[in-house]
């Protein structure tokens, strides 16, 4: 494994492929107030490219584009929050998107178990270790434990996303995930737009 570490943005040329991974960190988990620090993605070769970027400008005109490119499938683990970070911070709809959070609970349904750290145990037979998941990532400098920890969240899922399309497709369900991925950006923007609350539901919460 290289851990390619990236000041401000992707190199330019750089080409990641048809389907990248892609993970965030940030300085907390609510929308608004913990500003996204690092973006860190992987085309599936066993390498990671990780991004240290510029806050609170977050001028990284290769990263966003390839955020919104069309022609290249992001693949997330909950993208949910991810997507909507990147939304707020850089300005861009993240699309098409895939999420094995979501793919996992449409065909692992004899487990409630579809955090990453268990996913990845049973679908590409890999332990990761979740120690730096609560570390500081606005620090001016990443540890190596840090750059380790964060490739480490997109380096499988490719793997993962393989074992999930063959679970799906044989339980009937790959158009119906299709149809959830397809709305995540929506829902993300929901988030943003603080419809935090399913909007489907009977009952609502003012």
């Amino acid at each position: 494994m290289t851990v390619h570490f990236h000041e401000g943005d992707l190199p330019d040329g750089l080409d990641l492929g048809p389907e990248v991974a892609v993970d965030s960190e940030t300085m907390g988990l609510r929308l608004g107030r913990d500003p996204l620090c690092v973006v860190q993605l992987s085309a599936g070769d066993g390498d990671a490219h990780v991004v240290r970027l510029n806050r609170p400008v977050y001028d990284c005109p290769n990263l966003k584009r390839l955020m919104a490119d069309p022609g290249v499938l992001k693949i997330f683990h909950f993208g949910r929050f991810d997507i909507a970070m990147v939304e707020l911070h850089l300005g861009v709809e993240t699309r098409p998107v895939y999420c094995t959070k979501i793919a996992s609970k449409l065909a692992r349904t004899y487990t409630d178990r579809h955090g990453l750290k268990d996913v990845a145990r049973e679908l590409a037979g890999v332990d990761l270790s979740k120690a730096q998941q609560s570390s500081d990532w606005g620090a001016a400098e990443l540890s190596p434990a840090q750059l380790e920890y964060a490739a480490s969240d997109v380096l499988h899922l490719h793997v993962i996303k393989a074992r999930l399309d063959e679970m799906l497709a044989r339980e009937g369900r790959t158009a119906l995930a299709k149809a959830c991925f397809d709305f995540l950006p929506t829902r993300a923007r929901l988030d943003l737009m603080g419809f935090e609350d399913d909007v489907f539901a009977h009952t609502w919460t003012k």
